[in-house]
């Protein structure tokens, strides 16, 4: 496997946190590589290091020692000011609780991470717009978050999450807050972008979730117990309607 075919390359990660009975270790020499176009599932339970290494994973905290490798760019050489210009540029994050700007419209809530780009507005405003009518609110593009849907806050959030158009998704609980057909709608938006060329991990603790990825990485105690094929087929399966 060569560079260009990875988006993420860990290797012999570490973090550890320091406690009055010395440094406690949460994550173990974890190795991790997602290739370019993937979808994958990160799965563990409470007190596995799920959470820790999505931190690490989304720049936005350090390993104590390993490294991480995204998009050809060594994260660790990074000052803070270019860690954050590289979560920005490389990473489109999605959310469990959406986290969008609720005074904002939500055409504004999708250009916000261009204007963190010094992207020119006038392109923003047609980038914003395009994103909202893929994800099927173009016509919603200056109303508030208030005024929708779970589902449809969901939708900004992954047009909010293809602004910069980065080469990893990382999605946390993309489902959680949401109801069993829209969690279907979603991973249907999701499989649609994994199509045409996105890259995405997903972390959840649903099992019909990370079954319909192609790949399930399983975290416990602090490094991987496994990683393998989700299903032969990730195509989502269709809820049924009563």
């Amino acid at each position: 496997m060569t560079a260009v075919e990875e988006t993420l390359s860990m290797r012999g990660i570490t973090k550890s946190y320091p406690t009055a009975d010395g440094d406690y270790p949460v994550l173990k020499g974890l190795s991790l590589t997602i290739r370019k176009g993937e979808m994958a599932a990160l799965m563990g339970p409470s007190g596995s290091g799920k959470s820790t290494l999505m931190n690490i994973l989304g720049i936005l905290d350090r390993q104590t020692s390993g490294e991480y490798v995204l998009q050809g760019v060594n994260v660790a050489d990074l000052s803070e000011a270019e860690r954050a210009e590289a979560r920005n540029r490389f990473i489109g994050f999605v959310f469990q609780a959406f986290h969008l700007l609720p005074r904002l419209t939500l055409q504004e809530n999708v250009e916000l991470p261009m204007m963190y780009g010094r992207v020119p507005a006038g392109h923003r405003r047609r980038r914003a717009l395009e994103l909202l009518d893929r994800v099927g609110l173009g016509d919603r593009a200056q109303n508030r978050p208030g005024q929708l849907s779970g589902g449809q806050k969901q939708r900004v959030a992954v047009a909010r999450a293809l602004a910069m158009d980065a080469g990893l998704l990382l999605a946390d609980e993309p489902t959680g807050n949401l109801d069993t057909a829209t969690s279907y709608e979603i991973m249907e938006l999701l499989h649609e972008l994994h199509r045409d060329g996105s890259t995405i991990l997903i972390v959840t603790h649903e099992p019909d979730i990370a079954e319909q990825t192609e790949r399930t990485v399983v975290l416990r105690d602090g490094i991987i117990e496994s990683d393998g094929q989700s299903a032969a087929d990730a195509t989502p399966p269709v809820p049924e309607r009563g």
